[in-house]
């Protein structure tokens, strides 16, 4: 009976979202002549199918996912600059029933960021400006269109650091990072983006505008309306500004590479550096040996140890004094290496090896493409069981 209830239940959204689907209009060129006078004419891009002088070509680039896997056919990109104007858009096809999908640096691997069928797309991609910085707390507030990267380099020049980063981060906007509550590589050292976020500001999808963009580290006040957007994927509305805390950057950075015998090693030296570097322990990513053998042959690198291994770990640590920090690594590589827990590592000795290093982790997603049609997941399993996953996905 609880079967059949589930199948109703189903079988009625699937109606619902059938009937939603039909009421939903495509564009024709006199919505794009409306849509002209909320953006600029140079915000547009419309193919001559809906009165425009765009041809497909100026359009692939917001049609596809970076991988390539999918493919949209919009014929229309809306690139506003303002607040204002998003919020104008939003209105207009929210009252005229026309579908928008919004995109990022459309850097995701599942696309997300990618129309369906001929959805307007609203790129953000001229949101880009810093709002303002606090440099006594840290706290920026910046457009939602802002690139990651620039961000970081802004905030490094003010002794900060953003507590989120990726290997897209030369594309990809804060935005969308909020948007898909993104992970990333310092996750283990500054948490996700639901303690970092400090407010956001929203356009909802009838054009009203939620100014939630708080600028402090501590408010006790109401719901926390900001969280319902972080991980909402663009589903309840379009994120256009955001406010973020930005640590102090770390002034001493260690890292190393290390080739280990097994996932048990793999968890047990997880253990032992939690254990022995948990203070200044930044980021901890491990890859297996067919992971290596994509990188290093699309990228052209030298493998980092002198013989392969079923496993490698990456190990960086982040501290304000450099002797401290090479003693307490140092230290660790040695324990590691006596008890048999990994084989073989490697230490950086200069910032272009810590770059290398990095690059191997970070170019492993683009690698996986270079070699066929991949499947990407975004998945949160316990660590004791989490490599049984690879045989289960290729069984």
């Amino acid at each position: 009976m609880l079967a059949l209830a589930r199948t109703r239940i189903f079988s009625a959204s699937v109606r619902r979202a059938a009937t939603q689907s039909r009421l939903l209009r495509t564009l024709t060129s006199a919505d794009v002549e409306r849509l002209q006078a909320i953006v600029p004419a140079e915000a547009v891009l419309a193919t001559a199918a809906v009165g425009g002088t765009a041809d497909a070509a100026e359009l692939e680039g917001f049609n596809n996912d970076w991988l390539g896997k999918y493919r949209g056919r919009s014929q229309v990109v809306l690139r506003p600059k303002t607040t204002a104007e998003v919020a104008g858009i939003l209105r207009y096809c929210n009252d005229e029933r026309i579908a928008v999908v919004p995109q990022g640096g459309n850097t995701g691997l599942v696309g997300g960021g990618v129309p369906v069928g001929d959805e307007v797309v609203l790129s953000l991609r001229n949101l880009n400006k810093v709002r303002s910085y606090d440099e006594a707390s840290g706290i920026l507030v910046c457009d939602a269109g802002c690139v990651l990267e620039e961000l970081d380099n802004f905030v490094a020049e003010r002794s900060h650091v953003m507590p989120l980063d990726l290997g897209a981060k030369g594309s990809c906007h804060i935005g969308g990072n909020v948007a898909t509550n993104a992970g990333g590589i310092r996750f283990l050292r500054y948490g996700s983006l639901h303690g970092s976020v400090l407010g956001l500001e929203v356009v909802l999808p009838d054009g009203t505008v939620l100014d939630n963009l708080s600028t402090l580290r501590k408010d006790n006040t109401g719901y926390d309306l900001k969280q319902l957007f972080i991980g909402s994927e663009g589903t309840l509305g379009v994120i256009t500004g955001v406010s973020i805390a930005t640590p102090r950057r770390p002034s001493a950075v260690n890292v190393a590479v290390l080739g280990v015998p097994s996932y048990a090693g793999v968890q047990r030296a997880f253990g032992l550096t939690r254990q022995r570097c948990g203070e200044v322990l930044s980021a901890y990513e491990f890859w297996d040996a067919s992971c290596m053998g994509a990188v290093l042959g699309h990228q052209a690198l030298k493998h980092p140890l002198a013989a392969e291994y079923p496993f490698y770990v990456l190990i960086e640590t982040s501290g304000s004094n450099k002797a401290h920090d090479d003693e307490k690594l140092e230290g660790l590589l040695e324990d590691l290496l006596e008890t048999g827990v990994v084989e073989d590592g490697s230490l950086a000795q200069d910032a272009s090896q810590i770059r290398r290093m990095w690059s191997m982790r970070e170019g492993i997603p683009e690698s996986l493409g270079k070699t066929g049609a991949t499947y990407k997941y975004d998945i949160s399993i316990p660590i004791p069981v989490l490599y049984d996953v690879v045989g289960d996905i290729a069984q």
